[in-house]
Parts: structure tokens; C-alpha cells; sequence
């Protein structure tokens, strides 16, 4: 009697073991350990091409930053994130726009950048502008501590977009709104097509609050906000299919 028993437990744990490993995603060597429990982005995602989308002159010939500024209704007293800050566009716009009483954090991945950016800082005298190092899916932001966040033309360079949004959205506080500047392309070109933008978005739990196309932007404006509970990682469903190029779900609410 004890080696039938045996031989039925070895066999439904062996069972279980298989079961277990069907269910479980491969390790991906290529992405991030923090970002496996989340989906794989099924989208080309467009290399870093430079620290500017153009030079600031250029922007400001436009009034670029400006018109992006009062579509979010920045103002004095304001705290705003500036991800992908780069050489400090945004940030330097934003931290004399919040004025003293508001804040900035420039945040980008690349600590090369991040030392220019705190060099200018320094020199132009930003007290009111600090500055944080964040990684491809995490932009290590303190929860509950901004009015706005600026994506501006850098969401298409973002490898894990479902970590990096749901890690991003606690750091909204009640009423925040996440701001993506881009352009109408494919990612692998610089840029994100809205409807791809919409998907990935909602797959995380944010609404779209508003959407304009504007030529001072170079692309078009797409305001957020964060709705219903945030989703566990292994929750969310992907944009598109493996095998599905093109091919996107329409964005929720």
C-alpha cells in the first residue's frame, strides 16, 4: 500500500510542478527583474535619439512650453515631475513658472544627463527644482506628492510602459493629471499613435481627460487621470498580440 501512495503523491506533485511551469512566463533575460511580473510591451519601442527634441530656441520660437503649460493649467505654487527631463527644458519653464512656492523634480535614467542637468541647476540658481535618477520602469517618484506630471516627447522610449505607469500613478495626489506631449507615429519612429497611447494608459487605470492637436507641440497633448483602482501587474492586459502587429484594444472608459 505505501508505494501505490508514493507513487500517486510523486506523481500529483510532478503534475502540479508542470501545471505551475505552464502558467508561469519565461524569464525574459533581456528585460528588467522589477518588470517581469508585468505584461511585455508588444510594440516597437524607438531607441534614444538625444536628450532634445529640438534645440530650445527652436521651442521657444513656437511657444512650445508656454502653450503646454497653461493646456495643464500650471501655476504659481504648483508641483509638477518632469520625467525625461533631459537638459532641462521643462524643467527650467516649470520652475519659474511654479515660482517659489512650488516644486520640480527633474527625473531621468541616464546619470550623465542627470549630472548636466544639476550643473544648470546650480548655475542658474533653481531652488525650487530637485532632481532624481529613475530606471526604465520605475521613475522612483514619492507617492501623493504631484499635481501634474510631464511626459513630454519621450513616452515612445519607454521599454516597460505598464510598469512604469502603474509605479507612476501613486505619485498623483487627488485631482493630478499625468501630461504626455507626443507625436502621431509609430513607436518605432519616434513617436506613439493616440489610440496605442489610450490603451496603454487605460490598461493601467487612467482615463483620458483631454486630447488636442496643436502645431506649437510639433505632435499633439493628451491630459490623463487616474480612475477605479489600480490593477495587480499580473492583471493587465496588454496592448495588441505578439503576432498582431497593429493590432490595438480600444482604451476603457
Amino acid at each position: 500500500m505505501r508505494r501505490p501512495a508514493a507513487a500517486l503523491l510523486a506523481a500529483a506533485l510532478a503534475a502540479t510542478g508542470l501545471l505551475a511551469a505552464c502558467n508561469s512566463q519565461p524569464a525574459d533575460p533581456n528585460r528588467p527583474a522589477t518588470a517581469r511580473d508585468f505584461p511585455h510591451a508588444y510594440r516597437p519601442v524607438s531607441a534614444t535619439k538625444g536628450n532634445g527634441f529640438s534645440t530650445e530656441a527652436e521651442r521657444d520660437s513656437l511657444n512650445e512650453a508656454q502653450k503646454v503649460m497653461d493646456l495643464a493649467q500650471i501655476k504659481p505654487g504648483s508641483t509638477v515631475a518632469d520625467i525625461g527631463a533631459g537638459e532641462g527644458y521643462y524643467t527650467v519653464r516649470l520652475g519659474a513658472r511654479v515660482g517659489p512656492k512650488g516644486r520640480v523634480l527633474a527625473e531621468d535614467i541616464d546619470p550623465h544627463v542627470i549630472q548636466r542637468l544639476g550643473i544648470r541647476v546650480e548655475r542658474e540658481r533653481l531652488d525650487n527644482v530637485s532632481i532624481q535618477l529613475g530606471t526604465p520602469d520605475d521613475p522612483r517618484l514619492p507617492e501623493s506628492s504631484f499635481d501634474r506630471i510631464f511626459l513630454i516627447h519621450m513616452y515612445h522610449e519607454v521599454s516597460e510602459p505598464y510598469a512604469f505607469l502603474w509605479r507612476l500613478r501613486p505619485a498623483l495626489r487627488a485631482g493630478g493629471k499625468v501630461i504626455v506631449v507626443d507625436v502621431d507615429r509609430p513607436t518605432s519612429d519616434h513617436g506613439i499613435p493616440p489610440q496605442l497611447l489610450f490603451c496603454e494608459f487605460a490598461s493601467v487605470g487612467f482615463r483620458l481627460s483631454q486630447f488636442e492637436r496643436k502645431p506649437e507641440l510639433q505632435g499633439y497633448y493628451a491630459q490623463f487621470e487616474a480612475a477605479g483602482n489600480r490593477p495587480a501587474p499580473t492583471a493587465i492586459k496588454p496592448c495588441g498580440a505578439p503576432q498582431g502587429a497593429g493590432q490595438v484594444k480600444p482604451a476603457a472608459g
